[in-house]
């Protein structure tokens, strides 16, 4: 049976899923025309700045988000997509600053406090990180749990937490059973903990609600080969090499016949 530090490492080579934090989002508005007031004018900013994090001209992100900012300082996506940008900058310090002074600002702001917790766990700060996905949870009107819960879950594999891992993925898929991301992070729990059938349970589950790339199908020929089920990882194989012949799953596979 594979260690907590294997279960990690296979997560993150398999790149199945990730950490995922709020969107940068930017609309078509009237950016160019005389703000009505410093609230318009901080929002034309923070498009601006979200435009240019968008485009990976930090530097120019970072000052027009600081202007957005200082004409609307409760301006809490600003503040977020700052920290954000400080981190491609590779000031984590400031970033940590940022993302604290969003969630201040707007303290029930789902999206900011998800970021946020993605950074800590980022900076292997997982209980700080924990803590935010609590606050997260006692947020009325959650919109989209499965995806905070599957974030919860990621990072306290990377802690290792496996049991609280495990929680957070669970309670993910009572809100969303189909929801992918949840499924493959289970299937490599279990697989990860020898309980193969279980790992082929889910993984099941995900292939029929979801679309199979070739890292998911790759995953279940090797599932099936932990289970010893040579013809169904044949079928499996053979499947991955008619669909996505290219594929570099798919000329591992071949090295396998």
């Amino acid at each position: 049976m594979m260690t907590s530090r294997h279960i990690v490492a296979l997560i993150a080579l398999l790149a199945l899923t990730a950490l995922q934090t709020a969107c940068v989002s930017t609309t078509t508005g009237r950016i160019g025309a005389e703000p009505a007031s410093n609230e318009e004018a901080a929002n034309q900013y923070y498009q601006l700045g979200a435009r240019y994090f968008r485009n990976g001209t930090y530097e120019l992100a970072r000052d027009r988000l600081q202007r957005a900012i200082e004409l609307d300082p409760e301006l809490a996506v600003a503040h977020s997509t700052l920290a954000l940008t400080y981190e491609r900058l590779d000031n984590m310090r400031l970033a940590a600053e940022y993302y604290e002074s969003a969630v201040k600002v707007q303290p029930d702001s789902i999206d900011a406090r998800n970021s946020y917790a993605v950074f800590l766990c980022r900076q292997r700060r997982f209980d700080d990180a924990n803590k935010q996905f609590e606050r997260i949870r006692r947020i009325d009107d959650l919109n989209a749990p499965e995806i905070m819960l599957t974030n919860a879950g990621v990072c306290m594999v990377q802690k290792p937490d496996l049991d609280l891992a495990e929680t957070y993925f669970r309670e993910a898929l009572d809100f969303k059973p189909s929801y992918g991301e949840a499924l493959l992070q289970m299937t490599l729990l279990k697989r990860a903990q020898g309980e193969h059938l279980a790992a082929r349970a889910f993984l099941q589950r995900y292939m029929s609600a979801n679309v199979s790339t070739p890292a998911v199908l790759l995953l279940a020929v090797q599932v099936e080969r932990d289970i010893g089920d040579e013809r169904a990882s044949s079928d499996l194989a053979r499947r991955l090499l008619r669909d996505f012949p290219e594929s570099p799953e798919a000329r591992r596979v071949l090295k396998d016949f």
